[in-house]
């Protein structure tokens, strides 16, 4: 009924006495309009009032939790056993875990180069690292200039491989999985992964594979990483 009679109401108002339509329209807006925007706004400001209150409870929430971290928690080194490995004359470098380092790319021809190179110089025994460049690029002039740059470092002793599929499944997370399949991968006991514009510390193994080899319950080691500015 309510409806029927706003209806009614504003069929009266363009077929009533007078023929200024104009009015009658705004006379509409400011009868019928008008109320349902103003419900509509105030609607949508107890919304944001809302989602304003709960973002500032998370904000303190969370503010909580790193001072109380940071007051009671304890320190990584002192959560998880860290010993460096060293050199022994007898065993030589088989105390040394051997480690896959991949490099998922993609036309990456502004940083293949740093990326690749940072690889190589990761301080690790040569004997004991294995570098896996995996190329998914659709450019041929770059993946043969790729090709070429692991070439280089093969020539140099480095132990790397390049390797390319013939589709790009899964597209990087594909490249990685299908790279654990090779023979050589399966012989490594740890894998490090870095994009193909990340270039790591050189003691970047040293670091971090202590923490997986002395806690067999720790699955994965997360470092820190920044933006580097590079020259194209």
């Amino acid at each position: 009924m309510g409806r029927l009679s706003t209806i009614k109401v504003a069929l009266e108002l363009f077929t009533g006495g007078g023929d200024d339509i104009m009015g009658k329209v705004i006379e509409i807006w400011g009868q019928f309009i008008v109320p349902v925007l103003v419900s509509l706004l105030r609607m949508l400001m107890y919304v944001s009032l809302a989602m304003s209150i709960m973002l500032f409870i998370e904000m303190v929430y969370m503010s909580l939790v790193i001072a109380f971290n940071y007051l009671f928690g304890r320190k990584t080194e002192k959560r998880y056993k860290w010993e460096e490995f060293r050199d022994d004359v007898e065993s030589g470098n088989s105390i040394y875990p051997l480690v896959l380092v991949q490099i998922p790319m993609f036309n990456e021809k502004e940083v293949y180069q740093l990326s690749i190179g940072a690889a190589c110089e990761l301080l690790w025994p040569s004997d004991r690292i294995v570098i896996q460049v995996l190329d998914d690029s659709t450019d041929p002039v770059i993946k043969g200039m790729v090709e070429m740059e692991c070439e280089k470092w093969a020539r140099k002793g480095t132990n790397i491989h390049y390797q390319v599929r013939d589709n790009r499944k899964g597209y990087k997370a594909g490249a990685l999985k299908e790279g654990l399949e090779h023979r050589y991968a399966n012989e490594c006991e740890y894998v490090a992964i870095f994009d193909a514009d990340f270039q790591p510390e050189p003691d970047f193994l040293k670091k971090t594979i202590p923490f997986l080899h002395h806690n067999r319950e720790l699955g994965l080691v997360q470092a820190r990483w920044k933006f580097g500015k590079y020259s194209p």
